[in-house]
């Protein structure tokens, strides 16, 4: 008795044991993020090339971020659809399906691809934020619990408390002539001294947080600081007035300058998701035109040349 064995044609067999070509995925992937590296080292060292540290030269920051925007979702697109491309063109051909269920597995292998660079890119920076997180958490904590005690929002990277501007003014020793301080010896003017300060931050603090300063507080300052700096009782009330109220316009610039800075970071996020869902769509795109010409034998010239380099 005869058996007839009938072989299916390796494009067949492959598609009835996996439906996900890992490898081309990968080599997608991580030719995604290659040229992603590449492209954006070069738009940095061209954006460097275009700023100055002296005034009235170079371009500005409005400009350059408006110019590195558009770079970085250009770059996205065609690094992921380069990707996308070279998944579909290297994934094994399927023969036992219809051409539309064909074009979709294709594109799923772009968004897989899309999705692998994506989750390793995260990855990277979320390792990247956690070594430099590491060395600022104990700074950043400081910074933030002494905001927290003072009631007052110090802006990013600036570097300023409200309440030192405030409690600046109040000890300041400079006494304009014809003031009655100004006929004290120096030796009768005490120095302030650490602890009088944190209680002048204190109730600085504390002033800024309620928005306004009690009655018994103000006369106490006043007090300290025609103590300490030799002010009339009456000089030193109106110091501490202008101490407050400088304290209050430093308290409300930091707010400003954090608005600003949390605006901006709304801004960045809102375009960094709307280039990733492009660039998905790209990748997408890529991975499906790489399988059509794959299937479709098509010859892609690079640089001239019908071979890939």
């Amino acid at each position: 008795m005869a058996t007839t064995v009938i072989s299916e044609p390796a494009g067949v067999a492959a598609a009835s044991v996996r439906y996900i070509e890992w490898a081309p995925v990968l080599a997608g992937a991580f030719g995604t993020a290659a040229i992603l590296f590449v492209l954006l080292t070069f738009g940095s060292a061209i954006g460097l090339s275009a700023v100055s540290p002296w005034p009235n030269s170079g371009l500005s920051v409005t400009t350059l971020a408006v110019i590195g925007a558009f770079w970085t979702i250009i770059v996205h697109v065609f690094a992921f659809a380069a990707g996308g491309y070279i998944a579909g063109r290297l994934r094994t051909e399927w023969t036992d399906t219809t051409l539309s269920e064909r074009h979709f597995r294709d594109g799923a292998h772009g968004f897989v691809v899309w999705a692998v660079a994506i989750v390793l890119g995260a990855l990277l920076a979320a390792s990247t934020v956690a070594g430099l997180g590491k060395l600022g958490v104990q700074a950043g904590a400081a910074a933030a619990g002494g905001a927290a005690a003072a009631g007052t929002a110090v802006a990013a990277g600036s570097g300023i408390d409200p309440r030192d501007v405030g409690v600046d003014l109040l000890t300041r020793r400079e006494v304009a002539a014809g003031t009655a301080a100004a006929a004290r010896p120096p030796a009768e003017v005490e120095p302030i001294t650490a602890d009088e300060r944190n209680a002048l931050m204190r109730v600085m603090g504390t002033a800024l947080r309620d928005g306004s300063l009690q009655p018994r507080d103000r006369t106490w300052l006043a007090q300290m600081v025609s103590r300490r700096t030799g002010l009339s009782q009456a000089d030193a009330e109106k110091r501490v007035d202008e101490a407050v109220a400088e304290a209050r316009n430093a308290e409300t610039k930091a707010r400003e300058a954090a608005d600003k800075a949390r605006k901006g970071t709304m801004l960045a996020a809102f375009l960094a998701a709307a280039t990733f869902a492009v660039a998905c769509a790209a990748a997408c795109f890529g991975a499906a035109r790489g399988g059509r010409d794959r299937d479709e034998r098509t010859v892609v010239r690079f640089f001239g040349r019908e071979r890939f380099w």
